[in-house]
Protein backbone atom coordinates (compact mmCIF):
# COMPACT_ATOMS: atom_id res chain seq x y z
CA UNK A 1 0.00 0.00 0.00
CA UNK A 2 1.47 3.35 -1.00
CA UNK A 3 1.70 6.02 1.70
CA UNK A 4 2.00 9.75 1.21
CA UNK A 5 1.86 12.68 3.60
CA UNK A 6 0.84 16.20 2.70
CA UNK A 7 0.82 19.36 4.79
CA UNK A 8 -2.12 21.35 3.41
CA UNK A 9 -1.83 24.78 1.86
CA UNK A 10 -2.80 26.27 -1.45
CA UNK A 11 -0.24 25.52 -4.09
CA UNK A 12 -0.37 26.31 -7.83
CA UNK A 13 1.10 29.81 -7.99
CA UNK A 14 -0.05 32.25 -10.63
CA UNK A 15 3.19 31.66 -12.53
CA UNK A 16 2.41 27.92 -12.34
CA UNK A 17 5.49 27.22 -10.22
CA UNK A 18 5.43 25.65 -6.78
CA UNK A 19 7.43 26.47 -3.68
CA UNK A 20 7.47 24.25 -0.64
CA UNK A 21 9.42 23.74 2.53
CA UNK A 22 10.33 20.08 2.22
CA UNK A 23 10.82 17.65 5.04
CA UNK A 24 11.99 14.07 4.84
CA UNK A 25 8.51 12.62 4.43
CA UNK A 26 6.08 15.46 3.70
CA UNK A 27 5.25 18.38 1.47
CA UNK A 28 5.00 21.34 3.84
CA UNK A 29 2.62 24.19 3.01
CA UNK A 30 0.52 26.66 4.99
CA UNK A 31 -3.19 26.51 5.80
CA UNK A 32 -4.19 29.65 3.87
CA UNK A 33 -4.73 29.97 0.10
CA UNK A 34 -1.42 31.67 -0.62
CA UNK A 35 -0.86 31.66 -4.41
CA UNK A 36 -4.11 29.77 -5.03
CA UNK A 37 -6.44 30.75 -7.86
CA UNK A 38 -8.40 33.95 -7.77
CA UNK A 39 -11.99 33.46 -6.54
CA UNK A 40 -13.80 31.22 -9.02
CA UNK A 41 -16.67 32.91 -10.96
CA UNK A 42 -20.13 31.39 -10.91
CA UNK A 43 -21.06 28.66 -13.41
CA UNK A 44 -17.49 27.40 -13.71
CA UNK A 45 -18.95 24.01 -14.68
CA UNK A 46 -20.67 24.77 -17.99
CA UNK A 47 -21.41 23.18 -21.35
CA UNK A 48 -21.02 23.70 -25.07
CA UNK A 49 -23.62 22.01 -27.25
CA UNK A 50 -23.07 21.32 -30.93
CA UNK A 51 -25.20 23.77 -32.90
CA UNK A 52 -26.93 21.14 -35.04
CA UNK A 53 -27.99 19.13 -31.99
CA UNK A 54 -29.16 21.84 -29.63
CA UNK A 55 -32.85 21.05 -30.33
CA UNK A 56 -32.18 17.42 -29.31
CA UNK A 57 -30.76 18.52 -25.97
CA UNK A 58 -33.31 21.25 -25.22
CA UNK A 59 -36.47 20.11 -27.00
CA UNK A 60 -39.05 22.78 -27.72
CA UNK A 61 -41.94 24.52 -25.99
CA UNK A 62 -44.35 21.72 -26.87
CA UNK A 63 -41.97 18.95 -25.78
CA UNK A 64 -39.13 20.27 -23.58
CA UNK A 65 -36.30 17.92 -22.77
CA UNK A 66 -36.85 17.63 -19.02
CA UNK A 67 -34.08 15.03 -18.71
CA UNK A 68 -31.48 17.59 -19.79
CA UNK A 69 -33.00 20.22 -17.55
CA UNK A 70 -32.91 17.88 -14.55
CA UNK A 71 -29.20 17.26 -15.07
CA UNK A 72 -28.54 20.99 -15.33
CA UNK A 73 -30.56 21.61 -12.17
CA UNK A 74 -28.43 19.09 -10.26
CA UNK A 75 -25.31 21.10 -11.00
CA UNK A 76 -27.04 24.38 -10.25
CA UNK A 77 -28.10 23.05 -6.87
CA UNK A 78 -24.44 22.42 -6.02
CA UNK A 79 -22.85 25.62 -7.36
CA UNK A 80 -25.68 28.14 -7.01
CA UNK A 81 -26.01 28.75 -10.77
CA UNK A 82 -27.12 26.45 -13.57
CA UNK A 83 -24.39 25.83 -16.16
CA UNK A 84 -24.05 28.42 -18.89
CA UNK A 85 -24.71 26.96 -22.34
CA UNK A 86 -22.72 27.83 -25.42
CA UNK A 87 -24.60 26.80 -28.58
CA UNK A 88 -21.95 26.43 -31.26
CA UNK A 89 -19.27 24.19 -32.70
CA UNK A 90 -18.34 23.17 -36.24
CA UNK A 91 -21.96 23.06 -37.41
CA UNK A 92 -22.45 26.68 -36.36
CA UNK A 93 -20.35 27.57 -39.42
CA UNK A 94 -22.38 25.33 -41.73
CA UNK A 95 -25.83 26.52 -40.66
CA UNK A 96 -27.90 28.38 -43.25
CA UNK A 97 -31.33 29.80 -42.55
CA UNK A 98 -34.43 28.60 -44.38
CA UNK A 99 -37.51 30.60 -43.40
CA UNK A 100 -39.87 28.00 -44.86
CA UNK A 101 -38.33 25.00 -43.09
CA UNK A 102 -40.99 23.41 -40.89
CA UNK A 103 -38.54 21.54 -38.66
CA UNK A 104 -35.89 23.05 -36.40
CA UNK A 105 -33.06 21.57 -38.48
CA UNK A 106 -32.46 19.69 -41.68
CA UNK A 107 -28.99 18.22 -41.98
CA UNK A 108 -27.15 16.03 -44.45
CA UNK A 109 -24.24 13.91 -43.25
CA UNK A 110 -21.43 13.48 -45.73
CA UNK A 111 -19.36 10.54 -44.39
CA UNK A 112 -16.32 11.70 -46.33
CA UNK A 113 -16.35 14.90 -44.27
CA UNK A 114 -17.78 13.74 -40.94
CA UNK A 115 -19.79 10.73 -39.79
CA UNK A 116 -20.87 12.45 -36.58
CA UNK A 117 -22.62 15.62 -37.68
CA UNK A 118 -24.13 17.21 -40.81
CA UNK A 119 -21.81 19.36 -42.88
CA UNK A 120 -24.81 20.60 -44.86
CA UNK A 121 -27.23 22.16 -42.39
CA UNK A 122 -30.35 24.28 -42.59
CA UNK A 123 -32.20 25.74 -39.63
CA UNK A 124 -35.76 27.00 -39.57
CA UNK A 125 -37.64 29.54 -37.43
CA UNK A 126 -38.56 26.86 -34.87
CA UNK A 127 -34.88 26.30 -34.06
CA UNK A 128 -34.97 29.30 -31.77
CA UNK A 129 -37.90 27.94 -29.78
CA UNK A 130 -35.43 25.58 -28.10
CA UNK A 131 -34.19 28.55 -26.09
CA UNK A 132 -37.50 28.54 -24.23
CA UNK A 133 -37.22 25.17 -22.49
CA UNK A 134 -34.65 25.50 -19.68
CA UNK A 135 -35.65 27.97 -16.95
CA UNK A 136 -32.99 30.11 -15.29
CA UNK A 137 -30.38 29.28 -17.93
CA UNK A 138 -28.12 31.70 -19.80
CA UNK A 139 -26.90 31.06 -23.34
CA UNK A 140 -24.22 32.06 -25.82
CA UNK A 141 -25.54 31.86 -29.37
CA UNK A 142 -23.10 31.18 -32.21
CA UNK A 143 -23.40 32.84 -35.62
CA UNK A 144 -21.98 31.56 -38.92
CA UNK A 145 -18.65 33.17 -39.82
CA UNK A 146 -17.41 30.28 -41.97
CA UNK A 147 -20.00 31.05 -44.64
CA UNK A 148 -21.45 34.27 -43.22
CA UNK A 149 -18.16 36.18 -43.31
CA UNK A 150 -17.17 35.08 -46.79
CA UNK A 151 -18.40 37.19 -49.71
CA UNK A 152 -18.34 34.14 -51.98
CA UNK A 153 -21.24 32.73 -49.93
CA UNK A 154 -23.96 35.44 -49.98
CA UNK A 155 -26.45 33.00 -48.45
CA UNK A 156 -24.26 32.89 -45.36
CA UNK A 157 -24.36 36.67 -44.97
CA UNK A 158 -28.13 36.66 -45.44
CA UNK A 159 -28.35 33.98 -42.75
CA UNK A 160 -26.51 36.27 -40.33
CA UNK A 161 -28.83 39.20 -41.02
CA UNK A 162 -31.97 37.04 -40.86
CA UNK A 163 -31.15 35.14 -37.67
CA UNK A 164 -29.96 37.97 -35.42
CA UNK A 165 -33.55 39.18 -34.81
CA UNK A 166 -34.76 35.61 -34.21
CA UNK A 167 -31.98 34.83 -31.75
CA UNK A 168 -32.21 38.08 -29.81
CA UNK A 169 -35.99 37.89 -29.43
CA UNK A 170 -35.78 34.26 -28.29
CA UNK A 171 -33.15 35.04 -25.68
CA UNK A 172 -33.93 38.49 -24.36
CA UNK A 173 -32.18 40.00 -21.35
CA UNK A 174 -32.86 37.12 -19.00
CA UNK A 175 -31.33 34.35 -21.12
CA UNK A 176 -28.62 36.10 -23.12
CA UNK A 177 -25.06 35.69 -21.88
CA UNK A 178 -23.35 36.77 -25.09
CA UNK A 179 -22.70 36.13 -28.77
CA UNK A 180 -20.08 34.21 -30.69
CA UNK A 181 -19.20 34.91 -34.31
CA UNK A 182 -17.41 31.94 -35.81
CA UNK A 183 -16.10 28.63 -34.49
CA UNK A 184 -12.36 27.91 -34.71
CA UNK A 185 -11.64 30.41 -37.49
CA UNK A 186 -7.96 29.47 -37.26
CA UNK A 187 -8.92 26.21 -39.03
CA UNK A 188 -11.12 27.68 -41.78
CA UNK A 189 -8.35 27.36 -44.37
CA UNK A 190 -7.18 23.91 -43.28
CA UNK A 191 -10.24 22.07 -41.97
CA UNK A 192 -10.47 18.39 -42.84
CA UNK A 193 -14.24 18.91 -43.19
CA UNK A 194 -13.63 21.30 -46.07
CA UNK A 195 -11.69 24.55 -46.23
CA UNK A 196 -13.79 27.71 -46.66
CA UNK A 197 -10.87 30.16 -46.80
CA UNK A 198 -7.82 30.26 -49.10
CA UNK A 199 -4.40 29.01 -47.92
CA UNK A 200 -3.22 32.58 -47.40
CA UNK A 201 -5.99 33.35 -44.88
CA UNK A 202 -4.33 35.46 -42.19
CA UNK A 203 -5.06 37.32 -38.96
CA UNK A 204 -5.73 40.71 -40.53
CA UNK A 205 -8.28 39.22 -42.93
CA UNK A 206 -9.96 37.39 -40.07
CA UNK A 207 -10.10 40.54 -37.95
CA UNK A 208 -11.59 42.54 -40.83
CA UNK A 209 -14.31 39.93 -41.41
CA UNK A 210 -14.99 39.56 -37.69
CA UNK A 211 -15.40 43.30 -37.23
CA UNK A 212 -17.59 43.56 -40.33
CA UNK A 213 -19.84 40.76 -39.05
CA UNK A 214 -20.08 41.87 -35.43
CA UNK A 215 -20.91 45.41 -36.52
CA UNK A 216 -23.68 44.00 -38.72
CA UNK A 217 -24.96 42.02 -35.72
CA UNK A 218 -25.01 45.19 -33.63
CA UNK A 219 -26.87 47.04 -36.36
CA UNK A 220 -29.50 44.31 -36.53
CA UNK A 221 -29.84 44.33 -32.75
CA UNK A 222 -30.36 48.08 -32.79
CA UNK A 223 -33.45 47.51 -34.91
CA UNK A 224 -34.80 44.24 -33.49
CA UNK A 225 -33.68 44.25 -29.83
CA UNK A 226 -32.24 47.65 -28.86
CA UNK A 227 -32.64 46.76 -25.18
CA UNK A 228 -29.80 44.23 -25.60
CA UNK A 229 -27.18 46.82 -26.55
CA UNK A 230 -26.38 47.79 -22.97
CA UNK A 231 -23.05 46.90 -21.40
CA UNK A 232 -24.67 44.17 -19.33
CA UNK A 233 -26.06 42.27 -22.34
CA UNK A 234 -23.99 43.15 -25.42
CA UNK A 235 -20.67 41.40 -25.97
CA UNK A 236 -18.83 38.47 -27.54
CA UNK A 237 -16.56 35.60 -26.70
CA UNK A 238 -13.66 35.44 -29.15
CA UNK A 239 -11.60 34.42 -30.99
CA UNK A 240 -12.69 30.80 -30.22
CA UNK A 241 -9.59 29.35 -31.81
CA UNK A 242 -8.93 25.62 -31.83
CA UNK A 243 -6.34 26.20 -29.15
CA UNK A 244 -3.12 24.74 -30.43
CA UNK A 245 -0.52 26.70 -32.34
CA UNK A 246 -2.48 26.77 -35.59
CA UNK A 247 -2.52 28.94 -38.69
CA UNK A 248 -3.77 32.06 -36.89
CA UNK A 249 -2.26 33.38 -33.66
CA UNK A 250 -4.18 34.84 -30.72
CA UNK A 251 -1.78 37.68 -30.00
CA UNK A 252 -1.62 38.76 -33.63
CA UNK A 253 -5.42 39.10 -33.86
CA UNK A 254 -5.39 41.34 -30.80
CA UNK A 255 -2.55 43.41 -32.20
CA UNK A 256 -4.55 43.69 -35.45
CA UNK A 257 -7.52 45.17 -33.59
CA UNK A 258 -9.89 42.28 -32.88
CA UNK A 259 -11.24 44.20 -29.89
CA UNK A 260 -11.26 47.59 -31.61
CA UNK A 261 -14.92 48.06 -30.62
CA UNK A 262 -14.27 46.99 -27.01
CA UNK A 263 -17.06 44.45 -27.10
CA UNK A 264 -15.18 41.22 -26.33
CA UNK A 265 -16.23 40.15 -22.84
CA UNK A 266 -14.59 36.72 -22.78
CA UNK A 267 -11.41 35.46 -24.42
CA UNK A 268 -12.30 31.95 -25.54
CA UNK A 269 -10.06 29.07 -26.51
CA UNK A 270 -10.74 25.41 -27.30
CA UNK A 271 -8.85 22.40 -25.98
CA UNK A 272 -8.74 18.67 -26.62
CA UNK A 273 -6.17 16.47 -24.92
CA UNK A 274 -5.82 14.26 -28.01
CA UNK A 275 -7.63 12.77 -30.99
CA UNK A 276 -10.11 9.90 -31.13
CA UNK A 277 -8.03 8.07 -33.75
CA UNK A 278 -4.66 9.49 -32.79
CA UNK A 279 -1.98 6.75 -32.52
CA UNK A 280 -0.90 5.93 -29.01
CA UNK A 281 -3.95 7.33 -27.20
CA UNK A 282 -4.79 5.22 -24.15
CA UNK A 283 -6.89 5.56 -21.05
CA UNK A 284 -3.94 5.44 -18.63
CA UNK A 285 -1.36 7.29 -20.70
CA UNK A 286 -3.59 10.04 -22.13
CA UNK A 287 -6.69 10.65 -20.02
CA UNK A 288 -5.98 9.19 -16.59
CA UNK A 289 -2.66 10.98 -16.45
CA UNK A 290 -2.03 14.28 -14.67
CA UNK A 291 1.15 15.02 -16.63
CA UNK A 292 -0.78 14.66 -19.88
CA UNK A 293 -3.47 17.03 -18.61
CA UNK A 294 -0.95 19.67 -17.50
CA UNK A 295 0.79 19.49 -20.88
CA UNK A 296 -2.52 19.69 -22.75
CA UNK A 297 -3.64 22.94 -21.11
CA UNK A 298 -0.19 24.58 -21.07
CA UNK A 299 -0.84 26.39 -24.36
CA UNK A 300 -4.00 27.98 -22.98
CA UNK A 301 -2.22 28.90 -19.76
CA UNK A 302 0.45 30.71 -21.79
CA UNK A 303 -2.22 32.48 -23.84
CA UNK A 304 -4.07 33.46 -20.67
CA UNK A 305 -0.88 34.92 -19.23
CA UNK A 306 -0.13 36.84 -22.42
CA UNK A 307 -3.63 38.27 -22.73
CA UNK A 308 -4.13 38.98 -19.02
CA UNK A 309 -3.12 42.61 -19.52
CA UNK A 310 -6.41 43.17 -21.36
CA UNK A 311 -8.35 42.43 -18.16
CA UNK A 312 -10.79 40.10 -19.94
CA UNK A 313 -11.57 36.67 -18.42
CA UNK A 314 -10.03 33.72 -20.27
CA UNK A 315 -12.26 30.65 -20.65
CA UNK A 316 -12.40 27.36 -22.49
CA UNK A 317 -15.47 27.88 -24.66
CA UNK A 318 -15.25 24.31 -25.96
CA UNK A 319 -13.34 21.33 -24.63
CA UNK A 320 -13.53 17.62 -23.95
CA UNK A 321 -11.38 14.53 -23.95
CA UNK A 322 -10.60 13.51 -27.54
CA UNK A 323 -11.44 15.54 -30.65
CA UNK A 324 -13.55 13.97 -33.38
CA UNK A 325 -16.27 13.48 -30.76
CA UNK A 326 -14.39 11.02 -28.59
CA UNK A 327 -13.42 7.34 -28.78
CA UNK A 328 -15.56 4.42 -27.57
CA UNK A 329 -14.03 2.66 -24.60
CA UNK A 330 -12.12 5.80 -23.68
CA UNK A 331 -14.23 8.97 -23.78
CA UNK A 332 -17.40 7.23 -22.61
CA UNK A 333 -15.75 5.32 -19.76
CA UNK A 334 -15.52 5.95 -16.05
CA UNK A 335 -11.86 6.77 -16.61
CA UNK A 336 -12.99 9.79 -18.63
CA UNK A 337 -15.00 10.95 -15.60
CA UNK A 338 -11.83 10.81 -13.50
CA UNK A 339 -9.97 12.68 -16.24
CA UNK A 340 -12.69 15.35 -16.25
CA UNK A 341 -12.27 15.97 -12.53
CA UNK A 342 -8.52 16.43 -12.80
CA UNK A 343 -8.80 18.51 -15.98
CA UNK A 344 -11.43 20.92 -14.66
CA UNK A 345 -9.82 21.40 -11.26
CA UNK A 346 -6.42 21.92 -12.84
CA UNK A 347 -7.93 24.55 -15.15
CA UNK A 348 -9.48 26.29 -12.15
CA UNK A 349 -6.21 26.21 -10.23
CA UNK A 350 -4.22 27.87 -13.03
CA UNK A 351 -6.61 30.70 -13.80
CA UNK A 352 -9.01 29.42 -16.47
CA UNK A 353 -12.23 31.16 -15.46
CA UNK A 354 -14.83 28.79 -16.88
CA UNK A 355 -14.90 25.48 -18.73
CA UNK A 356 -17.58 24.52 -21.28
CA UNK A 357 -17.58 20.75 -21.81
CA UNK A 358 -18.67 20.05 -25.39
CA UNK A 359 -21.48 17.64 -26.30
CA UNK A 360 -23.52 16.50 -29.25
CA UNK A 361 -26.04 13.77 -30.04
CA UNK A 362 -24.27 10.39 -30.26
CA UNK A 363 -20.94 11.94 -29.25
CA UNK A 364 -18.80 9.45 -27.34
CA UNK A 365 -17.55 12.07 -24.86
CA UNK A 366 -20.96 13.60 -24.08
CA UNK A 367 -22.03 13.92 -20.46
CA UNK A 368 -25.44 12.60 -21.47
CA UNK A 369 -27.34 11.35 -24.50
CA UNK A 370 -30.45 13.55 -24.72
CA UNK A 371 -32.63 11.37 -26.97
CA UNK A 372 -32.86 7.79 -28.16
CA UNK A 373 -31.25 7.15 -31.54
CA UNK A 374 -30.35 4.09 -33.57
CA UNK A 375 -26.76 4.55 -32.37
CA UNK A 376 -27.01 5.53 -28.71
CA UNK A 377 -29.34 4.88 -25.81
CA UNK A 378 -30.74 7.87 -23.95
CA UNK A 379 -29.03 8.19 -20.61
CA UNK A 380 -26.56 9.76 -18.21
CA UNK A 381 -22.99 9.01 -19.22
CA UNK A 382 -19.88 8.61 -17.02
CA UNK A 383 -18.46 12.09 -17.79
CA UNK A 384 -21.51 13.67 -16.13
CA UNK A 385 -20.50 12.13 -12.82
CA UNK A 386 -17.13 13.84 -13.19
CA UNK A 387 -18.97 17.13 -13.75
CA UNK A 388 -20.93 16.53 -10.55
CA UNK A 389 -17.76 15.98 -8.52
CA UNK A 390 -16.21 19.19 -9.86
CA UNK A 391 -19.37 21.07 -8.92
CA UNK A 392 -19.33 19.52 -5.43
CA UNK A 393 -15.69 20.53 -5.03
CA UNK A 394 -16.50 24.10 -6.07
CA UNK A 395 -19.48 24.41 -3.75
CA UNK A 396 -21.81 27.40 -3.89
CA UNK A 397 -19.92 30.00 -5.94
CA UNK A 398 -22.65 32.59 -5.51
CA UNK A 399 -22.60 32.61 -1.72
CA UNK A 400 -18.91 31.87 -1.14
CA UNK A 401 -15.53 33.11 -2.31
CA UNK A 402 -13.94 29.86 -3.45
CA UNK A 403 -10.29 29.39 -4.43
CA UNK A 404 -8.74 26.23 -5.84
CA UNK A 405 -5.17 25.06 -5.36
CA UNK A 406 -3.37 22.05 -6.80
CA UNK A 407 -1.58 19.78 -4.32
CA UNK A 408 1.30 18.15 -6.24
CA UNK A 409 1.58 14.40 -5.77
CA UNK A 410 4.41 12.01 -6.54
CA UNK A 411 2.79 9.96 -9.30
CA UNK A 412 1.33 11.27 -12.57
CA UNK A 413 -1.53 8.78 -12.11
CA UNK A 414 -2.95 10.77 -9.20
CA UNK A 415 -4.00 14.34 -8.45
CA UNK A 416 -5.21 16.31 -5.47
CA UNK A 417 -6.71 19.75 -4.95
CA UNK A 418 -7.74 21.98 -2.08
CA UNK A 419 -10.80 24.24 -2.06
CA UNK A 420 -10.82 27.27 0.22
CA UNK A 421 -13.84 29.32 1.22
CA UNK A 422 -13.22 32.73 2.70
CA UNK A 423 -9.53 31.91 2.98
CA UNK A 424 -9.98 28.70 4.95
CA UNK A 425 -9.68 25.09 3.93
CA UNK A 426 -13.07 23.58 3.15
CA UNK A 427 -12.52 20.56 0.91
CA UNK A 428 -9.82 18.28 -0.49
CA UNK A 429 -10.32 16.25 -3.66
CA UNK A 430 -8.17 13.21 -4.43
CA UNK A 431 -8.32 11.54 -7.84
CA UNK A 432 -6.64 8.14 -7.95
CA UNK A 433 -6.23 7.53 -11.67
CA UNK A 434 -4.32 4.26 -11.48
CA UNK A 435 -6.12 2.08 -13.97
CA UNK A 436 -8.22 -0.75 -12.59
CA UNK A 437 -10.27 -2.54 -15.23
CA UNK A 438 -13.73 -3.93 -14.61
CA UNK A 439 -13.16 -6.49 -17.35
CA UNK A 440 -10.04 -8.55 -17.99
CA UNK A 441 -9.67 -10.10 -21.44
CA UNK A 442 -13.37 -9.45 -22.00
CA UNK A 443 -14.45 -11.22 -18.79
CA UNK A 444 -16.20 -9.45 -15.95
CA UNK A 445 -14.04 -9.01 -12.87
CA UNK A 446 -17.13 -9.89 -10.83
CA UNK A 447 -16.88 -13.44 -12.17
CA UNK A 448 -13.08 -13.53 -12.00
CA UNK A 449 -12.17 -11.07 -9.26
CA UNK A 450 -8.86 -9.26 -9.45
CA UNK A 451 -7.86 -7.56 -6.18
CA UNK A 452 -8.41 -3.81 -6.40
CA UNK A 453 -5.43 -1.92 -4.97
CA UNK A 454 -5.95 1.18 -2.89
CA UNK A 455 -3.73 4.04 -1.82
CA UNK A 456 -3.59 5.69 1.58
CA UNK A 457 -3.35 9.47 1.56
CA UNK A 458 -2.33 11.32 4.70
CA UNK A 459 -2.77 15.09 4.94
CA UNK A 460 -1.64 17.47 7.66
CA UNK A 461 -4.55 19.89 8.00
CA UNK A 462 -4.62 23.35 9.59
CA UNK A 463 -5.41 23.58 13.29
CA UNK A 464 -8.75 25.26 12.59
CA UNK A 465 -10.03 22.25 10.59
CA UNK A 466 -12.73 20.16 12.23
CA UNK A 467 -11.79 16.87 13.86
CA UNK A 468 -14.53 14.95 12.05
CA UNK A 469 -14.06 14.92 8.29
CA UNK A 470 -16.87 13.80 6.00
CA UNK A 471 -15.95 11.64 3.01
CA UNK A 472 -17.79 11.53 -0.33
CA UNK A 473 -16.81 8.95 -2.92
CA UNK A 474 -17.12 8.60 -6.69
CA UNK A 475 -17.22 4.91 -7.49
CA UNK A 476 -17.67 2.43 -10.34
CA UNK A 477 -16.56 -1.15 -10.84
CA UNK A 478 -13.53 -0.01 -12.81
CA UNK A 479 -12.04 2.60 -15.09
CA UNK A 480 -13.54 0.85 -18.13
CA UNK A 481 -17.09 0.78 -16.68
CA UNK A 482 -19.76 2.69 -18.58
CA UNK A 483 -22.55 2.16 -16.04
CA UNK A 484 -23.05 1.41 -12.35
CA UNK A 485 -21.59 4.74 -11.23
CA UNK A 486 -22.48 6.51 -7.99
CA UNK A 487 -21.46 9.73 -6.29
CA UNK A 488 -21.85 9.79 -2.51
CA UNK A 489 -24.36 6.96 -2.83
CA UNK A 490 -26.40 8.84 -5.44
CA UNK A 491 -27.31 7.96 -9.01
CA UNK A 492 -28.32 10.49 -11.67
CA UNK A 493 -29.35 7.90 -14.22
CA UNK A 494 -32.18 8.44 -16.67
CA UNK A 495 -33.90 5.15 -15.92
CA UNK A 496 -34.31 5.88 -12.19
CA UNK A 497 -35.90 9.34 -12.19
CA UNK A 498 -34.98 11.03 -15.47
CA UNK A 499 -31.69 12.35 -14.14
CA UNK A 500 -32.87 13.60 -10.76
CA UNK A 501 -30.70 12.45 -7.82
CA UNK A 502 -31.74 9.08 -6.41
CA UNK A 503 -30.16 7.64 -3.26
CA UNK A 504 -29.03 4.04 -3.74
CA UNK A 505 -29.71 1.52 -0.99
CA UNK A 506 -26.71 -0.67 -1.81
CA UNK A 507 -24.04 2.02 -1.34
CA UNK A 508 -22.70 3.06 2.05
CA UNK A 509 -22.81 6.80 2.76
CA UNK A 510 -22.15 9.01 5.75
CA UNK A 511 -18.50 7.94 6.03
CA UNK A 512 -16.28 10.02 8.31
CA UNK A 513 -12.62 9.98 9.28
CA UNK A 514 -10.96 11.67 12.22
CA UNK A 515 -8.35 14.40 11.99
CA UNK A 516 -5.94 13.26 14.68
CA UNK A 517 -2.80 15.12 15.69
CA UNK A 518 -3.21 17.48 12.76
CA UNK A 519 -3.35 14.63 10.25
CA UNK A 520 -6.23 13.08 8.35
CA UNK A 521 -5.93 9.84 6.39
CA UNK A 522 -8.17 8.37 3.71
CA UNK A 523 -8.06 5.18 1.67
CA UNK A 524 -8.74 5.67 -2.05
CA UNK A 525 -9.15 2.58 -4.26
CA UNK A 526 -7.55 2.74 -7.70
CA UNK A 527 -9.78 4.34 -10.36
CA UNK A 528 -11.92 6.25 -7.86
CA UNK A 529 -12.09 9.76 -6.42
CA UNK A 530 -12.99 11.24 -3.05
CA UNK A 531 -13.77 14.61 -1.52
CA UNK A 532 -12.94 15.30 2.11
CA UNK A 533 -15.25 17.90 3.65
CA UNK A 534 -14.02 19.91 6.62
CA UNK A 535 -16.46 21.68 8.91
CA UNK A 536 -19.48 20.03 7.31
CA UNK A 537 -22.30 19.47 9.79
Amino acid sequence: MARRMFDLLAVASWSRSFAYALSSDAISVSGTPVNASAPIPEAFVSYSIEFAFFPDFAGNSSLPNTFSNNLLNNLGDLTGTKPYIRVGGNTQDYALYNASLETATYGIVNPKRSVDYPTTLYIGPSYFDSYNTWPDTKFIHGFNLGLGGNTSHPEGWETLLDTVPLACKALGKDKLLGWEYGNEPDLLSTSSQGAVRPPGWNESEYVAQWLNGTRAIKSQLATACPELLGNDTYGYLAPSFAGTNNHLKYWTTWQDGLNADHDIKLISSHNYIGGATQPGVTLQGTLMNHTSTVHSISFQVNESNYLSSYGIPFILGETNSLYNEGAPGLSNSFGAALWGIDFNLWCASVGIRRVHMHMGTDYRYASWQPIQTNKTTIGTKPPYYGNIVVAAMMGNLVENEVQIANLPLEDEKEAAYAAYEGGKLKRIAVVNMRQYNYTVNGTSAVLNPVPRPEQEYSFRVPDYSSKKVHVQRLYANGSDAISGISWDGTSYNWELDEGKPVKLHNVTVGETVEASGGFVKVQVPDSTAVILNFGKS
